[in-house]
């Protein structure tokens, strides 16, 4: 393994602590794989012989929490398949890339991963949808990993905003106006419930998502007023 490394300066209070290797083969990121099993506070992201290992402030997990909340919603209101992958290692050795999302569930192809205790991106499909947190500004390309790792889409939540990213043909992602997942619903449906945190509990900010999941879908009509999907 190169020596070459960073760590950021700070408490986990105030800041994020953010090791970063270079030089790493895949099997020494498999072993980092295996030493971290039992620290779930940390991320390992690995790009080509890159390892950043980072531990998430709380302002990250509380936003990664609560989108994952209203995804729970959704897909229960519009009585869609859910299994969650949570932050389950994503990673293909034969593209030498490998990240944990913040959440990652698999909607469409739930029906798939039902029953399944291990994920092998070889025969298994990606996640349908994932959400990146990055309050802390990532020193890897995390989303050029989900584009390789075909993640279709992915909500993220960023310094810049809430936005729906969608993976295009291309190969690349493209902020979308509507959620290809929950086609009825935008980024600034989600954005004004996440402002909510300022005022109300989490449990009362998912109440009202709840009603206005509710309200929207009672309505049949989407954002713009035309007739939803």
């Amino acid at each position: 393994m190169g020596d070459k490394r960073t760590m950021s300066t700070g408490s986990f209070a105030t800041a994020p602590q953010r090791l970063v290797l270079y030089g790493v083969s895949w099997d020494e990121y498999t072993r980092m794989l295996r030493a971290f099993a039992d620290r779930p506070g940390h991320r390992l992201t690995y790009d080509r012989g890159t390892l950043e290992i980072m531990s998430p402030l709380f302002k990250h997990e509380f936003s990664a929490e609560l989108l994952g909340r209203f995804v729970v919603v959704l897909t229960e209101e519009l009585g869609l398949p859910l299994q969650a992958g949570r932050s389950t290692t994503f990673r293909r050795r034969r593209m030498r890339r490998g990240l944990e999302p913040d959440h990652s569930w698999w909607i469409a192809h739930a029906p798939q991963m039902r029953g399944r205790e291990r994920v092998d991106l070889r025969v298994d499909p990606p996640p349908d949808l994932a959400v990146e947190v990055d309050v802390t500004h990532c020193s890897l390309n995390r989303m050029s990993i989900y584009a390789r790792l075909k993640v279709p889409e992915v909500w993220r939540l960023d310094a810049h905003g809430f936005t729906f990213q969608v993976l295009l043909p291309n190969g690349r992602y493209a902020e979308q106006t509507h959620s290809p997942s929950f086609p009825q619903f935008t980024p600034a449906d989600l954005t004004a419930h996440l402002a909510l945190r300022a005022h109300h509990d989490e449990n009362e900010v998912v109440r009202q998502f709840r009603a206005f999941v509710r309200q929207r879908l009672s309505t049949g009509t989407s954002p713009a007023g035309t007739t939803a999907p």
